[in-house]
């Protein structure tokens, strides 16, 4: 177990804020997490109670590992559009790389740039050497995503929380031409 990180770092792609969770971010991850046609892929939670359970177990995480679910702000508006990170919880196989868009967002690439740059963070200043990204059946743009970031499905497993799930297995840094002591620029912003 890593120190605790009680201030997430903050990190910039060239549209967004990578940040730790603040209060206010708490509405629009909840609208996104009651919502059952957008997070069905993520986890549906059924009341506000639950959400916030699900928005404090991410602070907790960030302290317990050192690292965690990103609000993704959009840089024009400072407006939340959705989190990206590292997440490694109790009964996951191993630690993945996830993402979510939130409403009013959706196709402005928000999701792979924010998860390139979270990747690149957790490879180079973490000393990741691998990650996944484990992704519920039917989920083709999650699918298509990890794809795009260079992953590949490697086998199924049954999560501890959302049931049958795909592991897709992301390349190493040193495929990517990543390491600590990289500039900091993903090449897909070179």
């Amino acid at each position: 177990m890593t120190a605790l990180a009680l201030t997430p770092p903050r990190l910039e792609t060239e549209r967004l804020i990578l940040r730790g969770p603040e209060a206010a971010d708490f509405e629009p991850l909840c609208a996104f997490l009651l919502d059952k046609d957008r997070s069905w892929g993520f986890g549906t939670e059924e009341d506000r109670p639950k959400a916030w359970r699900w928005f404090a177990t991410n602070i907790g995480h960030w302290a317990l590992h050192g690292y965690g679910y990103f609000t993704m702000e959009w840089k024009d508006t400072e407006q939340p559009c959705g989190i990206t990170g590292i997440w490694n919880p109790e009964g996951w196989p191993e630690a993945e790389i996830g993402w979510v868009v939130f409403d009013g967002f959706e196709g402005k690439g928000i999701a792979y740039e924010g998860a390139l740059r979270a990747r690149q963070w957790a490879y180079e200043e973490l000393g990741f050497e691998t990650l996944t990204s484990n992704i519920v059946p039917g989920n083709d743009r999650s699918v298509a995503l990890a794809k795009r970031m260079g992953a590949w499905f490697e086998r199924e497993y049954d999560n501890v929380q959302m049931g049958a799930e795909q592991l897709f297995r992301h390349p190493p840094p040193a495929d990517l031409g990543l390491s600590a002591d990289s500039d900091g620029t993903p090449e897909a912003y070179a």
